[in-house]
């Protein structure tokens, strides 16, 4: 054999020696083969995309005001705050923990920005003398914990907080949200160690910090206070402003041609390689649907919605929209293209099994706090921006577990190791889309908190029945 054909013959021999499924699947298979999916208990996103289509077409129904594009976009900008705070929950869940805490802990990020603002930097001033020494030594402890176990982006944000709160640089809309996050982020330093190291529960861990930051935001805000961030034309359309016409289309070229890019190169590879892969006119199908409904979104949100149209004119896709698309594509390829994303599917589907393959567990579990708190001071940022202040029950009451509804509800497992960046944007589009319909229809707090419950309950109990149905699939 001549050396070209045996360098041909070796990825065909590294693919045998694996065992890798490489048939090739026409499309009425491929069909035949996700309904062998969902009867095995394998059942992914269908449940949340199934209530999302049904939710829309009852509230269309019963409200005509639903359906209005000034509705639809307030749906975005009412949702993003929890959506965004959902995203970085799901790297918690998926290494089998809970962080409760999120919200409240998002709150003090959101109290730190607003003191910052007002105070023009002068947090000592704001704080008064004993509470900001506390803060800085909380800071500076948060930096010496993620350096113990050498999670160096934990540590470079902690230490970056300090050094902006000692220095008391001057008021500015884009440092006030760099500070917030990394805020966010040496808070997640204390929980993640409390819970990685010392080995307390995360649930008690983080109901007790839920406590204790729910104290910090009312210290630093005062009781029955509100701190105004109005006076900041970028902090104030962070969560109500929107792009213009052409930067609206622009974002829909840019993203639909990355995704197309990116579906269209994998696809290929895994032919290229052998691999099995989904027929190209699924593929094919997939993307066009995808482009075609945000082809569709872009326009009608380029429309005019302003409720007064002879008065003023509101066009654009609302900036949160970006956000969380970038949110969505960045974690998804942390969680599904980095060894670090590996890890945490890893330690989530089997601890000891990771720790034998030389997985460093307690970093790993540790750093799944730090992204999720530093993804929840974005959403402090998100929802602050929305109602235009903070105040003593910021990040307060529900949040936290409607942000841990959405990402259940659209598909993230409570037991770990199972679930993805896009799970938390489904699920937050379900709760929007069920507190925004009732609220229309005139419901109360009371009818819309016990509904929402409902819709988290069955959420759990379908992920519950699917891993019993998907074992006893295994063990037959």
């Amino acid at each position: 054999m001549t050396n070209s054909q045996s360098g041909a013959a070796q990825p065909a021999l590294r693919i045998a020696d694996f065992g890798i499924d490489n048939t090739s699947r026409a499309t009425g298979e491929a069909l035949r083969d996700y309904v062998g999916k969902i009867r095995r208990g394998d059942l992914g996103a269908l449940p949340a995309l199934v209530t999302l289509a049904a939710l829309l077409v009852l509230f269309t129904a019963l409200s005509e005001d639903f359906l209005t594009l000034n509705n639809l976009a307030n749906v975005l900008h009412q949702g993003a705050g929890q959506t965004i705070i959902a995203m970085g929950i799901v790297y918690v869940l998926l290494i089998g923990e809970i962080d409760l805490s999120a919200g409240t802990a998002s709150g003090v990020a959101a109290s730190v920005l607003a003191l910052h603002f007002q105070h023009d930097g002068n947090l000592l001033g704001a704080m008064g003398g004993s509470v900001f020494y506390a803060f800085v030594l909380g800071l500076a402890a948060a930096a010496l914990l993620a350096l113990l176990l050498r999670i160096w982006l934990g540590a470079a944000l902690s230490a970056l907080a300090l050094v902006l709160v000692v220095a008391g640089v001057g008021a500015n809309p884009w440092l006030e949200m760099l500070l917030a996050v990394c805020v966010g982020a040496a808070i997640g330093c204390v929980t993640g160690f409390a819970v990685s190291k010392v080995r307390i529960p995360s649930f008690v861990v983080t109901l007790g910090l839920f406590i204790t930051w729910s104290g910090v935001v009312l210290q630093l805000v005062g009781p029955g206070g509100t701190i105004s961030i109005r006076q900041s034309p970028e902090l104030f359309a962070v969560a109500n402003g929107s792009l213009g016409v052409t930067g609206s289309w622009l974002l829909f070229l840019v993203a639909g041609a990355g995704y197309a890019v990116v579906v269209g190169y994998r696809h290929l590879a895994r032919l290229r390689h052998g691999l099995v892969a989904q027929p190209t006119v699924l593929v094919v199908a997939k993307v066009i649907a995808v482009l075609g409904c945000g082809g569709l979104a872009t326009y009608l949100l380029t429309l005019n919605r302003s409720p007064h149209p002879e008065l003023a004119s509101i066009r654009g896709v609302p900036y949160v929209v970006p956000i969380i698309l970038f949110l969505l594509v960045a974690g998804t390829h942390v969680l599904d293209r980095t060894r670090y994303g590996r890890h945490l599917h890893a330690v989530g589907n089997n601890r000891d099994a990771a720790h034998r393959a030389g997985v460093n567990i307690a970093k790993i579990r540790m750093s799944a706090f730090i992204v999720c708190s530093s993804v929840a001071a974005l959403g402090a940022i998100v929802y602050t921006s929305k109602v235009g202040s903070v105040d003593g029950s910021a990040g307060n009451g529900n949040l936290v577990l409607f942000a841990v509804g959405a990402a259940v509800i659209g598909g993230t497992s409570l037991f770990g190791g199972k679930g993805r960046m896009q799970d938390a944007v489904l699920g937050g589009a379900v709760l929007a889309t069920v507190q925004n319909g009732l609220n229309l229809l005139g419901f109360q707090a009371a009818p819309v908190n016990i509904i929402t419950g409902l819709v988290l309950v069955a959420a759990a109990g379908v992920d519950a029945l699917s891993r019993r149905r998907s074992a006893a699939q295994h063990e037959g």
